[in-house]
């Protein structure tokens, strides 16, 4: 019970602010606008009758809203996922300000009721389930921003972890008559060159890269890294691993890549370049 009646508590006090906000509001437009004959009140009194009105806007939305916590709270326990509408506490408190409002307006105000009068009434009392369900509507963003957000570092520590496997990962590269291989991290593999009859892997030792040609072709390489998603080609001659990648050049109408520590500029071609600009 008294968790309840703490979180309770808590929801109101969320909202307080903004309750006191529409009351004000409702009160500064009656004052102001005058919407109601009030003449044969001084202006002490009218400030005090026109405060009314406020109290009543501000005493009726939060006994609806605490009304519909503890229903909600009620039929959530015995059927989970239940929700009441969104528009339906507004639409109460639509109703009851409207009836609340007349009944304060003739027997405190001495005010005549008619149809044009109801009509103001009707206006008036649409500000406050207005503000509040665009509140509302904006709370309910925010949660699902959160949750979203939540969701997207959740994947992205997913995506790092996964990424860092690959990178611990160690490939050897073999000579097409197998007389020497060449075994290394995939985090030190920088670049793959065709040249010529062989393939020149430049990998990072320490500080400084060092190249390695083997004999074999491309195409194989390229289906010997496949699985690690690290490597793009770049070019019919070039595979280079993103993590070395600084930045995308563009010189008139030829583009290259530089990588972090690697003087050569690394030539790309038009038929790699538009899903190379997608993976940076």
């Amino acid at each position: 019970m008294n968790n309840r009646l703490n979180q309770l508590a808590d929801s109101l006090k969320d909202d307080l602010r903004l309750f006191l906000s529409i009351s004000f509001g409702v009160f500064l437009f009656v004052l102001f606008f005058q919407p109601f004959p009030l003449e044969h009140f001084d202006f002490n009194n009218r400030l005090i009758f026109v405060a009314g009105l406020g109290g009543i806007v501000f005493l009726l939305m939060v006994l609806v809203r605490a009304a519909f916590f503890g229903l909600t709270q009620y039929y959530s326990q015995r059927n989970p996922g239940f929700i009441f509408p969104s528009y339906l506490s507004g639409f109460i408190i639509l109703v009851l300000c409207s009836v609340a409002f007349p009944f304060y307006l003739r027997y405190v105000g001495l005010v005549s009721i008619s149809f044009y009068t109801m009509f103001k009434v009707v206006l008036i009392c649409l500000a406050p389930p207005t503000f509040l369900g665009r509140y509302d509507t904006i709370k309910q963003l925010k949660a699902q921003i959160g949750i979203l957000t939540e969701e997207k570092k959740n994947i992205q520590k997913q995506v790092s972890r996964y990424k860092e496997d690959i990178l611990n990962q160690s490939i050897e590269f073999n000579s097409e008559n197998s007389a020497e291989n060449l075994k290394l991290l995939v985090s030190d593999i920088a670049l793959i060159k065709s040249a010529d009859n062989y393939v020149e892997v430049v990998f990072k030792e320490g500080d400084h890269f060092k190249k390695k040609l083997i004999r074999n072709t491309m195409r194989n390489i390229e289906q010997q890294i496949t699985s690690f998603s690290v490597f793009i080609r770049c070019h019919r001659i070039c595979i280079v691993n993103i993590h070395y990648v600084e930045k995308l050049n563009k010189d008139s109408n030829n583009h290259s890549l530089t990588l972090k520590g690697y003087d050569e500029p690394i030539p790309v071609s038009r038929q790699y370049l538009l899903k190379l600009k997608d993976i940076l």
